[in-house]
């Protein structure tokens, strides 16, 4: 009897814990997206996504347009664009990044891209091999809301001091953005933090 009893008590806390465990992803993963907040730091950084032949995608260009957003308004003086091209492209997501904000004026010498990685994880890596993390020790990551959560948490695994400023336009502000993305997103999140702090690569 008091066997039963013990079995019934641990699938039950199973139980709870299956559940508590995602839900507390997906509820870090939205707090953090509806409360980020910026002050003066070292660096701004962009993390990569689509191009096409040179051409920020919309999601790439909605990044770009809150970079210059937060560099306009003196946040910080440096800009790092982040991330390589798929195979066979021409153009890398770090340069067409760097193409666009120095046509928007911001000064070549203020942007430097970093054409390596495919995925938050790798770009964040190559970000902390490339630049010095003593004198770009505080960042700013710019990217979607949803993403931000899991970027911070790499980049601070990483040893910078990392906040978020997340895109305000585009089919992933939170205005657009819909629950699968947050799911996505809460999901890399809980296995990043869960299977030996790398998870999956998205």
């Amino acid at each position: 009897m008091f066997l039963f009893k013990f079995l019934g008590k641990l699938i039950t806390f199973l139980i709870v814990l299956v559940l508590a465990i995602p839900t507390f992803a997906l509820a870090r993963t939205w707090i953090d997206a509806n409360n980020e907040k910026i002050e003066v730091s070292d660096a701004i950084i962009v993390m990569g996504a689509a191009q096409l032949d040179g051409t920020p995608g919309e999601i790439l260009e909605a990044r770009l347009k809150e970079t210059l957003r937060i560099y306009n308004e003196d946040f910080a003086e440096q800009i790092f664009t982040v991330g390589e091209g798929a195979p066979g492209d021409r153009f890398t997501e770090a340069g067409a990044s760097r193409e666009w904000l120095g046509r928007k004026g911001v000064p070549w010498r203020s942007i430097t891209a970093i054409k390596i990685g495919r995925d938050t994880f790798t770009s964040i890596e190559a970000l902390a091999k490339n630049i010095s993390i003593e004198k770009y020790q505080k960042i700013i990551i710019v990217t979607d809301p949803y993403h931000c959560l899991r970027s911070k948490t790499m980049a601070r695994d990483f040893g910078f001091s990392a906040s978020c400023s997340p895109v305000q336009t585009g089919e992933a502000s939170l205005d657009k953005a819909g629950i699968r993305y947050l799911i996505r997103e809460a999901s890399a999140y809980l296995a990043y933090i869960s299977l030996g702090r790398r998870g999956i690569h998205i």
